[in-house]
């Protein structure tokens, strides 16, 4: 039986900026990669960046075959739209590497730790351009190696719903066309056809930024205050053309709701993240499957609502969470007990909804690690069952 200590007073740990800035990294980036294998207590975990979170239908039974040849069998999603693959025994790397590679999903095995990009699930064409265009970029040059596994790219189509994932640097569509960058609180106004360009220059700005600190920083918030990311200058080495737009916000939305959307798209959840590999095949037959870094899927294409309510129905049954009002919406958890040796808890068995507006994310341990943005119930485990419950992130 669980048992949840009495609330405390929101934000009890300084999670602030000023904590982040202050920080001098002694260590380099061990963040997980599709080659470099992480060994958890369940076995090896490898994770794949999916830069522009589209997959095709190979590329779904490719992962699902990999989980069950080589994996326990699922899939866990992340909240950057990642797949990662857990349970993998020792020495398949070379044969994930291999299946991977065959399958499309390593154009540059140098850049696929750096590869990290969120874009907005029902984004067009040309959105969908700028993120591929953004990822060949990447792998294209020697220097983005330099980039920790942790910055983040989010590529917008103006309906803010990735925008507001904090990323380091964001591209957005612009309301009445064109395109803005968002870097450290400041946005210029670029051409649509230089966006990926731009978005690449300001990362160089941040390794530049970066290197005269000396903190090691990975991202954009962890350089020291005061430390100006020189942007600008960066953009007119690319040869790109950029005005500055004083005080400009980023757009607010939210993350596309599970169900049917419009006349032939379908949303939806992955109940705490993780799927079995018969649950990742079932969103078979589709023209491309879109992760979402809500830990679900968007399924665009279908032939006309009908079509689209059809399947969405084959989905619920298949057990994926297809509705607005299910108690599940807005649930999710770490990894817990047994695939992590830090945390105090069995969290996804001991997972549940709760009562109330917010989010809730239930860890393992104080690493809290895939919360949520934003505000959020937070379920920390402090030892086997038990629950610290608090309120993280900003509340007003």
């Amino acid at each position: 039986m669980l048992a949840a200590m009495p609330p405390s007073s929101p934000n009890p740990q300084d999670r602030g900026e000023a904590h982040i800035r202050d920080r001098v990294r002694e260590r380099g980036d061990a963040c997980p990669g599709a080659l470099r294998l992480h060994r958890a207590d369940d076995g090896s975990l490898a994770r794949l960046r999916v830069p522009t979170g589209v997959l095709t239908p190979r590329q779904v039974t490719v992962l699902a075959d990999a989980s069950d040849r080589l994996g326990d069998g699922h899939l866990s999603l992340t909240s950057r739209g990642n797949v990662e693959l857990r349970g993998l025994g020792d020495g398949c790397g070379a044969g994930l590497a291999d299946l991977l590679r065959e399958a499309g999903l390593l154009p540059s095995e140098r850049h696929e730790r750096v590869r990290n990009m969120v874009v907005s699930p029902l984004a067009g064409p040309g959105v969908q351009g700028w993120a591929a265009r953004l990822d060949a970029l990447l792998c294209a040059e020697d220097w983005t190696t330099e980039l920790s596994g942790r910055f983040l790219f989010a590529v917008d189509d103006g309906r803010g719903d990735v925008a507001g994932l904090a990323a380091d640097v964001t591209l957005l569509a612009a309301p009445h066309g064109g395109a803005l960058l968002h870097v450290a609180d400041r946005t210029w106004r670029v051409a649509p056809a230089d966006a990926p360009r731009a978005a690449l220059a300001a990362a160089g700005a941040f390794l530049a930024a970066a290197r005269r600190a000396g903190t090691g920083a990975w991202r954009v918030r962890e350089l020291p205050a005061g430390q100006d990311v020189d942007v600008t200058e960066h953009l007119r080495r690319a040869a790109v053309a950029a005005e500055p737009v004083p005080e400009a916000a980023l757009p607010a939305g939210g993350p596309p709701p599970p169900g049917v959307i419009g006349d032939g798209t379908v949303s939806v959840l992955a109940r705490l993240g993780r799927v079995s590999s018969a649950q990742f095949r079932a969103l078979l037959p589709a023209e491309e499957v879109r992760v979402t870094p809500w830990r679900g899927f968007v399924l665009p294409g279908l032939a006309g609502r009908a079509a689209a309510e059809e399947r969405l129905r084959a989905l619920d049954g298949a057990g994926f969470i297809t509705r607005t009002d299910s108690p599940w919406t807005g649930v999710t958890a770490c990894t817990g007990r047994p695939g992590c040796a830090k945390s105090l808890s069995d969290v996804r068995a001991d997972a549940r909804p709760r009562e109330g507006a917010l989010p809730v994310h239930w860890s393992g341990c104080a690493r809290r690690c895939g919360h949520p943005q934003g505000a959020w119930t937070d379920m920390v485990a402090t030892g086997e069952g038990a629950y610290q419950m608090t309120v993280q992130g900003p509340t007003k």
